[in-house]
């Protein structure tokens, strides 16, 4: 525990004398520069042979490990961090929050796009505090999977005994008793995403939670059917509506400053946007100006049209008639991709099945499924995977078992695909196709069968 609290007394210093900002346009990864002094530390202490550095009562040095959130978050928490700037309001309101009250829940809400994930992970790498990201693309936005990954990074965390069967209410009681006076929030990501069939509270979340102990959540907008989050009087809540129009305002100048930053640090891209800008005697400046208008405040515009600039896709574009917000984006690339084409069903195939999918399949699998119809019984991995290329930034890939699987990457495009004519369920074309994804998705020996052929 005692690294974390290193972090901790870090943290407060960074806050209260205002560095957070030198420290990113310095481009110094706090986190790395912890870690690799927490190393050097106790390789010292060690040499020392000081008792002073011993943790009772195990008498042992302490395990300088602050990557402290589960692996399967590594790649999420990276993609979300990646050129992070801003939104220094919603971190003071938290800790205003946090400071405030002994325990509660502080939610941020927004619309799909708006950063509340890139928020929580933020937060997360900040603080290295507990935390558990809903991806419902990835089924991994229920109750038991989110109770076993909380269980296990507070077991880790603070030596928890005969805790491997306890329910939430339990552990966080048992980890309440740890803090002594500390204060902990926990952060969950996407809790609209949350797949549970129960009226309780999403999660299983406690009513009422011991002293200490705050949960971060990030939602889209609710109403009071969809919240389910019921708690006892005693235990305080806020909100930060990133809808709001002062909110808006704030989020403006963060969006200024991701564009300001992605010209001149981003890795990928920097040097073909800039010679974009250059070739069209467009100035920073007025760039930055006309694509925050664009982008309506929405960071997942920007993840998309950004790169999509610099790899020439609208090198046929005045900048004025770029598409406005990520809905108008989304359609003019359907548009791009000709996707109301006849000639387009497999293609069309291809979606239909990601969109449909609980699990991640692979190409070799989306193959089968699209082959298993008598008139595409011709159809060879090589075009599905080209199809998959084409639509790459709009989804996740993973290796499971040595094999490349594919999902949606962001909600906000699976539910741009559900709304689409061409891809609705109903679809007589579809017919065979959701039969094949029914032995190949849901049958293991099928998918064994498939991935070891």
């Amino acid at each position: 525990m005692i690294p974390f609290k290193f972090v901790e007394y870090i943290r407060q210093f960074i806050d209260s004398n205002g560095l957070d900002t030198e420290i990113r346009k310095a481009n110094i990864n706090i986190s790395a520069e912890l870690e690799e002094f927490g190393k050097i530390f106790i390789s010292v202490a060690k040499q020392s042979t000081s008792a002073k550095f011993l943790i009772p009562p195990d008498e042992t040095y302490p395990d300088w490990d602050l990557d402290v959130y589960p692996k399967e978050f590594k790649a999420l928490m990276d993609d979300k961090n990646r050129l992070f700037c801003g939104r220094d309001f919603v971190f003071e309101a938290i800790r205003d929050f946090v400071e405030k009250e002994k325990k509660g829940y502080f939610t941020v809400i927004g619309d799909a796009g708006m950063g509340k994930s890139a928020i929580a992970a933020q937060y997360v790498l900040r603080y290295k505090c507990p935390c558990y990201f809903n991806v419902f693309t990835e089924g991994r936005n229920k109750p038991e999977k989110f109770l076993a990954s909380i269980r296990q990074q507070l077991i880790k965390r603070y030596s928890l005994q005969n805790a491997e069967t306890d329910n939430l209410q339990t552990l966080l009681q048992k980890t309440s008793e740890e803090l002594k006076g500390q204060k902990l929030v926990i952060v969950v990501d996407a809790l609209d995403e949350v797949k549970q069939k129960e009226n309780s509270n999403l999660l299983d979340l406690p009513q009422i939670l011991p002293d200490g102990i705050y949960f971060l959540l990030t939602r889209r907008p609710y109403n009071q059917k969809t919240k389910r989050l019921n708690l006892s009087p005693e235990t305080h809540s806020d909100e930060l509506d990133l809808r709001i129009h002062k909110y808006q305002i704030l989020s403006q100048e963060d969006v200024k400053e991701y564009l300001q930053l992605f010209l001149e640090n981003d890795k990928n891209d920097k040097n073909k946007l800039s010679n974009w800008l250059e070739e069209r005697k467009i100035y920073d400046d007025i760039f930055i100006q006309e694509v925050v208008v664009k982008s309506e405040n929405n960071f997942m515009y920007l993840r998309y049209v950004l790169p999509a600039i610099a790899n020439g896709e609208y090198d046929d574009l005045k900048l004025s008639d770029f598409p406005k917000g990520l809905t108008d984006y989304y359609n003019s690339h359907w548009d791009r991709m000709k996707m109301k084409d006849k000639n387009k069903e497999i293609e069309v195939f291809v979606l239909f099945i990601l969109m449909q999918s609980n699990t991640s399949p692979t190409c070799k699998i989306i193959t089968e499924i699209i082959k298993k119809k008598e008139e595409f019984k011709e159809v060879e991995e090589l075009e599905v995977e080209r199809i998959l290329a084409g639509w790459c930034e709009y989804l996740k890939e993973q290796k499971i078992e040595e094999e490349v699987c594919y999902s949606i990457f962001h909600a906000s495009f699976l539910d741009f695909l559900r709304k689409k004519v061409e891809l609705k369920e109903n679809r007589k074309i579809f017919e065979d196709i959701k039969k094949n994804m029914n032995i190949f998705l849901y049958r293991n020996d099928e998918i064994n069968k498939i991935l070891n052929s």
